[in-house]
């Protein structure tokens, strides 16, 4: 048995409640036996009944003798609770799906103590083994964090770093040199410099982008070892990470450009139409196509990109391809797609005004101590100055090491979700963190 959730086969389902080894359906509990039935010979000479008997169906339960005239008893009254919850069946069933814990237990007395709701559902590590919600979702996200922050920050950490060097780098000796933006802050400009400028500040914003994106999906693919061991409760060092998650980084880093090739081509896509009309000399009517057409593309490349937005856990858990692993996201997804993307997005607008609090500082702080970087902060322009570039980069990196947990958290934690209400992935968590009887009507631990 393995200790990440991958072990269950996709499209796994939970037990239909026949007991192993059963060869056929349950004989009830409450039917009598033969040899107690009465007017039966207990000597086996066969039943002796009178020809006299009243129409099938309307037997009714034997009582005591009443002395003429006397109201028969009334009928016990019955326990506290009863008929709140029906009790479970044959197989134990009853909860949230098959083969999970019945609703409880009947006391003593004569109708039995009644039900008391669903029992609490095990939780080994940071979120309960059921269907999640979206406060449980993002709880268990940040509990990762705070319960193993030497793993999660030191992962962290590296992959900002790392990135932030190569932002710093690229912003340093390529962007200020071979982009200009200036003309956006010129009223005196023509209308084809404002475009070259536009369009020189939006390559630099995307590439910016890019790199950013490049880093919170190899933080998600370390972290994902991390967050799974979280939920059974145990504890992973970053080498032990780094080793669970080597074999599929070649993987990893073609799933993500096919990824990113499949988004920017669909929104390139969309500019095409624009693009062509104003080669033919209609410049306006091209501008305004190419951004209606960009518009458009753009909607239906984030529908793409969250819909395959759990191919990265499930490469790194299910030890997938790549085509693989988009067709597992796309099948957890379908049918969850707009909770998907609200509870991402949801994520991602909290870990970035978290860290826009840590940032924003270091923005100020680096334009009040480099001029040049302070003049262009202002200008909004993209050249800034070494000093600028290093003293923000900091602040960067401190952000970064609060949203990868947190957003690679979240995507883990959906990727489970959505296991557990499709595949009951919970029962082979709980096998797994060594959670006794669960799923057999007795949850424990």
């Amino acid at each position: 048995m393995n200790d990440t959730p991958g072990w269950a086969s996709p499209g796994s389902a939970a037990s239909d409640g026949q007991e192993p080894g059963a060869s056929g359906p349950a004989e009830p509990a409450d039917r009598p036996d033969p040899a107690q039935q009465p007017g039966t010979d207990p000597q086996g000479s066969g039943p002796k009944w009178s020809k006299d008997q009243p129409p099938p169906g309307q037997w009714s339960a034997p009582t005591a003798p009443q002395a003429p005239g006397q109201s028969p008893p009334p009928p016990p009254p019955p326990g506290p609770g009863w008929g709140t919850h029906p009790p479970a069946g044959p197989g134990g069933h009853g909860g949230y799906g098959g083969g999970h814990p019945r609703y409880g237990a009947p006391g003593p007395g004569p109708w039995g103590r009644g039900w008391g709701g669903p029992p609490p559902a095990a939780k080994p590590g940071v979120i309960p083994l059921r269907p999640l919600g979206v406060g449980e979702i993002l709880d268990g996200a940040v509990s990762t964090m705070r319960t193993y922050w030497r793993t999660v920050l030191g992962i962290s950490l590296t992959v900002a770093v790392v990135t932030e060097i190569f932002v710093i780098l690229l912003q340093g000796l390529v962007l200020n040199d071979r982009l200009d933006t200036e003309a956006l802050d010129d009223p005196n400009a023509t209308l084809s410099e404002l475009t070259r400028a536009t369009g020189d500040a939006l390559i630099s914003s995307s590439v910016i982008l890019l790199i950013s994106v490049i880093g919170a999906i190899i933080a998600t693919a370390l972290l994902t070892t991390v967050t799974s061991r979280a939920v059974l409760g145990k504890s992973v060092t970053t080498g032990e990470a780094w080793r669970d998650a080597r074999p599929q980084v070649l993987q990893l880093f073609g799933l993500l450009f096919l990824l990113l090739l499949m988004t920017f081509g669909v929104v390139l896509a969309g500019a095409v139409p624009g693009i062509l009309v104003a080669a033919t000399g209609a410049g306006a009517a091209g501008g305004a196509l190419t951004i209606f057409g960009m518009l458009g593309a753009g909607i239906v490349a984030l529908w793409l990109w969250f819909r395959f937005s759990l191919a990265s856990p499930a490469l790194m858990l299910e030890k997938q391809g790549i085509m693989k692993s988009l067709s597992r996201s796309a099948k957890l997804v379908r049918g969850s797609w707009w909770r998907v993307f609200g509870i991402q997005l949801l994520a991602t607008i909290i870990a970035n005004v978290i860290a826009a609090i840590v940032v924003i500082p270091f923005t100020f702080l680096a334009g009040a101590v480099s001029g040049d970087g302070a003049a262009s902060f202002l200008n909004g322009t993209t050249e800034f100055g070494w000093t600028f570039l290093i003293i923000s980069g900091v602040g960067s990196v401190i952000g970064s090491m609060i949203t990868f947990p947190i957003t690679a958290g979240v995507t883990v934690l959906l990727y489970i979700d959505q296991r557990i209400r499709r595949e009951a992935l919970d029962l082979e968590l709980a096998r797994a963190a060594g959670v006794q009887n669960y799923g057999t009507g007795t949850p424990g631990s």
